[in-house]
């Protein structure tokens, strides 16, 4: 498997895939590649509709001579622990921001949340966020505004009563309650549009199908978080009683 940094022609190639409509996996097959390596590549270059190889090839050669650099000063002044390949965690954090970003998280923020994702504590504070990717207090404190308003993050208080951000199992569950709740509320406000619009209208016709939709997939996703907490917190009981748990990397 051809291993180092995509050529051009490579690119011209996942382009070619993209016009296609082929998947990932199908373009990395093709190019004896990860379909990470495409995913990434096509993520961290405009997704699938914008991508385009030359543009692509030239914003990588930008980021390699920026970040030349810091590489020469890294790696081995701050070793990775339990083994790690410093090179590969670096990757695999752009590629994890990158989906995050895709998927409606603000930069900043998304690059918070994948440092506390791949953090072993699971928790900072903000001085070591700030430190860690190397941005202003502010910068963090506005990314925590946010991760907070969407329950992605809890906040703590260490023993220097300093907060703390924490990333767990159980904030998951918070999140996608909290985010069941939110259609509760818009299948709400659809239903009182039905009334103010007269129940045999066309429009009130939509806005009920609308509520009807919504309300059957947050009954789904609220029992399916149910479940799925019960099945993470009944994993863990049974690792403690006779096998034990997976060792955290």
């Amino acid at each position: 498997m051809p291993g180092g940094r995509l050529t051009q022609q490579e690119r011209q190639q996942i382009a070619s895939g993209l016009a296609d409509s082929l998947a990932y996996a199908e373009i990395a097959r093709r190019l004896d590649r990860p379909t990470s390596t495409i995913t990434r590549e096509v993520m961290r270059n405009g997704g699938p509709t914008a991508y385009r190889a030359d543009l692509a090839h030239r914003a990588t050669e930008r980021r390699a001579h920026r970040r030349r650099p810091a590489a020469t000063h890294g790696a081995e002044s701050a070793p990775q622990p339990h083994g790690r390949d410093a090179e590969a965690v670096a990757e695999y954090e752009e590629t994890l921001t990158t989906v995050l970003v895709a998927s409606g998280v603000p930069k900043m923020a998304a690059r918070v949340l994948t440092c506390l994702f791949t953090t072993d504590e699971g928790s900072l504070n903000a001085s070591g966020l700030a430190r860690r990717l190397q941005v202003s207090p502010a910068s963090i404190s506005k990314a925590i505004s946010f991760l907070e308003s969407q329950s992605l993050v809890r906040r703590e208080r260490d023993e220097r009563r300093r907060d703390r951000y924490v990333v767990d199992d159980e904030l998951f569950y918070q999140a996608t309650i909290a985010s069941a709740r939110a259609n509760d509320r818009l299948v709400a406000t659809a239903r009182q549009g039905v009334a103010v619009l007269g129940p045999r209208t066309p429009a009130a016709a939509r806005l009920e199908n609308i509520a009807r939709f919504l309300d059957f997939i947050s009954e789904s996703i609220t029992r399916a978080a149910d479940q799925a907490r019960e099945v993470l917190h009944t994993k863990t009981g049974a690792a403690g009683e006779g096998t034990a748990p997976p060792e955290h990397p």
